[in-house]
C-alpha cells in the first residue's frame, strides 16, 4: 500500500524543488538578463544592472559582425548528423551485447566508457595531423566524425541499458514467424524501444550542441558552429560582458526550446524500464 504524502510536506518538497531549479537556472538567467544591457551596465551591481535600461543594442552588434544563421546551420547539421551517425552504429552494437553477450561483453561495455575518462587533448595531436592529411579540417564532415566518436560509448551504454528491459520471447516470436536479423532490429526492437531511443538522440544533441573542444580546435571559420561564434566575444582586450551574452543567449536558445518541449519525452525516455 502507498504511503499517503500530507499536503503540508508536498507544499515543502514543491518549494525546495523550485528552489533548487531556480539556483541551477540562476547563470542562465543571468545571462539573458545581461545581454539587454550596455556594456558599462553590464558590469555594475547586481542590483544596479536590474534597475539600469534595458536595450537590443548587443545584439544588433553580435549579428552584424557574425553570421548568426551560419553558425546556427553549422550546429544543426555537426550536433543533429553525429548523433544519427551514432544511432546507426550503435543499434546494432547494442543489440548484439544484450542479446547476443559473449563473454567479454561487460569487459567491452567497461572499455568503451572508460575512453570517456581520458582527456581529449590527449589524442588531439593525432587527431589533427588525420584530419590535416585526409582533408577534414574546418568541414561538417570531419566534426560530425569525431563527435559520433566521441559520443559512441554513451549512446552503446544507454542504448544497451534499454535493450536489456524488453523480453526476449518478443524477439524470439519475431524470429519464429520469419523474421531476418535486420527486420528483427529494424521493425521489432526499434519501435518497442522508441522512448530509450529518443531520449538517447536527445542527450547526445545536447552533448554534441554544447562540445567546445573539439569545434574551437579543429574548426576556422567554414564550419564552425555557436560554440566558435560565443568564443569569438573573448579576445585579449577583455570580455565584452553584454555582447559575449547575447552571443551565448541566441546559442543556447534553440537547445533550451528543444529541451522544453520534449522534457516529457527525455524523462520517459530516462526512466525507461527502472519501474516495473
Amino acid at each position: 500500500m502507498a504511503r499517503k504524502v500530507s499536503n503540508r510536506r508536498r507544499v515543502i518538497m514543491s518549494v525546495i524543488a523550485w528552489a533548487l531549479a531556480f539556483v541551477i537556472f540562476f547563470p542562465i538567467l543571468w545571462t539573458i538578463i545581461l545581454s539587454f544591457k550596455t556594456e558599462g551596465n553590464a558590469i555594475k551591481a547586481p542590483w544596479d544592472v536590474l534597475t539600469s535600461s534595458w536595450t537590443f543594442d548587443s545584439y544588433h552588434v553580435v549579428q552584424e559582425r557574425s553570421n548568426y544563421f551560419r553558425h546556427f546551420m553549422n550546429s544543426v547539421v555537426i550536433s543533429f548528423g553525429s548523433t544519427l551517425l551514432a544511432l546507426v552504429i550503435a543499434i546494432p552494437s547494442a543489440w548484439a551485447m544484450a542479446f547476443v553477450p559473449g563473454k567479454r561483453t561487460k569487459d567491452v561495455l567497461m572499455w568503451m566508457l572508460s575512453t570517456k575518462m581520458m582527456p581529449a587533448v590527449g589524442v588531439l595531436v593525432p587527431i589533427y595531423l588525420m584530419f590535416r592529411d585526409w582533408g577534414l579540417l574546418d568541414t561538417r564532415t570531419g566534426l560530425v566524425i569525431v563527435l559520433c566518436l566521441m559520443n559512441l560509448p554513451i549512446v552503446i551504454w544507454m542504448l544497451f541499458t534499454y535493450f536489456k528491459e524488453i523480453p526476449k520471447d518478443i524477439l524470439e516470436a519475431a524470429r519464429m514467424d520469419g523474421a531476418t536479423l535486420g527486420g528483427e532490429i529494424l521493425y521489432v526492437l526499434t519501435p518497442m524501444a522508441v522512448p530509450g531511443i529518443a531520449s538517447t538522440l536527445l542527450l547526445n544533441v545536447i552533448l554534441a550542441w554544447n562540445e567546445a573542444f573539439w569545434t574551437l580546435n579543429l574548426t576556422a571559420a567554414k564550419a564552425a558552429p555557436l560554440t566558435a561564434f560565443i568564443a569569438a566575444y573573448s579576445s585579449p582586450e577583455g570580455l565584452f560582458y553584454a555582447k559575449l551574452s547575447a552571443a551565448s543567449t541566441l546559442a543556447i536558445a534553440p537547445i533550451l526550446i528543444l529541451g522544453w518541449f520534449s522534457q516529457k519525452q527525455l524523462v520517459r525516455g530516462l526512466t525507461f524500464g527502472a519501474v516495473k
